[in-house]
């Protein structure tokens, strides 16, 4: 196995677990922690010049996250999304690359949707005596919460990643 094959490995493994760690944590507290996105935009640094991504390609992907953190947060000002979301997607992208970011950001929203519609017919439902004792489960069912849209950014990353240079690297 060669190094880049190796980085690529590694950050397959680094992305999983971030994704995965975003999505229940905006599930259970409705926050993204900065050290996630700190996580990821370290493992980033480090694994993309070394799984082979030329600097090109990586100038694209920064350039592109800029552009999702500054959509993001023209978002986050309107109240449409929380401060963490859209750290998150940016990161995202960046990790994506320029080429994949279009289809993320669509699936993002189409995700998004579903869960919205989903977590809308669960607020309708009269919840079971065991659950009303779990805090972040009536927190979820209260009319008053937001969408945990952590969920929908993480569930369109981990979509889109098996089309990406990491994973190419790695077969």
């Amino acid at each position: 196995m060669t190094f880049p094959v190796a980085a690529s490995y590694v950050a397959l493994v680094c992305f999983a677990i971030g994704m995965v760690w975003a999505a229940a944590a905006d599930l259970v507290t409705m926050k993204i922690r900065n050290e996630l996105v700190l996580f990821l935009l370290a493992s980033y640094a480090i694994l993309a010049p070394s799984s082979g991504i030329d600097w090109v390609d990586i100038g694209w992907s920064v350039a592109v996250a800029v552009g999702v953190l500054v959509c993001a947060f023209v978002l986050f000002g309107l109240g449409w999304i929380g401060g963490g979301d859209a750290k998150l997607a940016a990161v995202i992208a960046l990790w994506l690359g320029a080429d994949h970011a279009f289809a993320y950001v669509l699936y993002t929203a189409l995700f998004g949707g579903i869960l919205t519609i989903a977590l809308l017919q669960f607020r309708l439902t009269v919840l079971p005596s065991q659950c009303l004792t779990v805090n972040w489960i009536m927190r979820l069912h209260a009319p008053e919460t937001g969408v945990p849209y952590g969920v929908a950014i993480a569930g369109a990353a981990l979509f889109i990643f098996p089309m990406t240079h990491w994973m190419k690297a790695s077969i």
